[in-house]
């Protein structure tokens, strides 16, 4: 395992560009739940209550829903992981061109992560129906709880956590510039997703078939296994730090691959 870590690395350190994407099991690790998986978010909350057609019928009822699953996603108080913080270390050194993340929970923004492209939008903002503005979100929670519920922005519109809702499609900004950074990537690192939701989880494979390296980091095996030439089925949070360390190291892996 070190050893194939230690090659991994040499492709971080050599590629020209070295892109991350990132699931539920990077936040996992910082308590927040998953929502598929055995004893997941969805076996507690009915997903048709997160609805885009709810939303716009029962806008009240929506928010009241959304700030309990959001109040249950952060009843730990997750802060982010020692996976998070090596993706930032990356970054900083250089290695990491931009990290693409299936979650909505801001943790990567609040780690110091910097190139983020949040392909399902983020919890942690609001925006407004009419007029587009974005805003954080807290202040908005804050006022629904008080009872100004559905929360209006200043134009009057209705505000919608700014993440993408069953029922409502990806950005195509978002869509188009991962779509973009998975076809000019050297390495595609995938961390702590099962690569069973569309469209992200064809991004590895677009990455591939543009010929980059790719390395899976996941406990469970993904569909991606067959295919990429790392797969590591260990916890983010240890293999992540240590493949940062790798890349850090002046030290050269061993050529010799047998």
């Amino acid at each position: 395992m070190d050893r194939e870590l230690r090659f991994a690395a040499d492709a971080i350190r050599e590629a020209h560009s070295t892109v991350v994407m990132t699931g539920a099991g990077v936040s996992t690790a910082s308590g927040i739940p998953d929502f598929r998986g055995d004893g997941g978010l969805w076996e507690t909350h009915d997903p048709t209550d997160f609805h885009l057609s709810r939303f716009e019928t029962s806008p009240e009822e929506f928010w009241r829903d959304r700030l309990d699953l959001r109040e249950t996603l952060h009843e730990a108080d997750p802060e982010p992981n020692a996976a998070h913080v090596a993706l930032v270390d990356l970054e900083s050194q250089g290695h990491l061109d931009a990290l693409i993340t299936q979650n909505i929970d801001g943790l990567h923004h609040a780690a110091g992560s910097e190139e983020v492209v949040e392909i399902h939008g983020s919890g942690e903002r609001v925006v407004c129906r009419d007029c587009g503005r974005r805003a954080p979100a807290e202040p908005v929670r804050e006022r629904v709880r008080d009872g100004d519920c559905p929360p209006r922005c200043e134009c009057g519109g209705l505000l919608k956590p700014d993440v993408v809702l069953f029922g409502e499609q990806l950005t195509e900004h978002a869509l188009y510039r991962s779509h973009a950074l998975a076809e000019k990537s050297d390495v595609f690192l995938v961390a702590g997703s099962s690569l069973t939701v569309e469209p992200a989880a064809s991004l590895p494979h677009t990455a591939a078939d543009n010929g980059a390296t790719t390395i899976v980091v996941n406990l469970d095996r993904t569909t991606l296994a067959e295919r990429a030439d790392y797969d590591f089925r260990i916890d983010v949070t240890d293999a992540l730090p240590r493949l940062e360390g790798a890349v850090a190291s002046t030290t050269a892996p061993d050529s010799n691959r047998a």
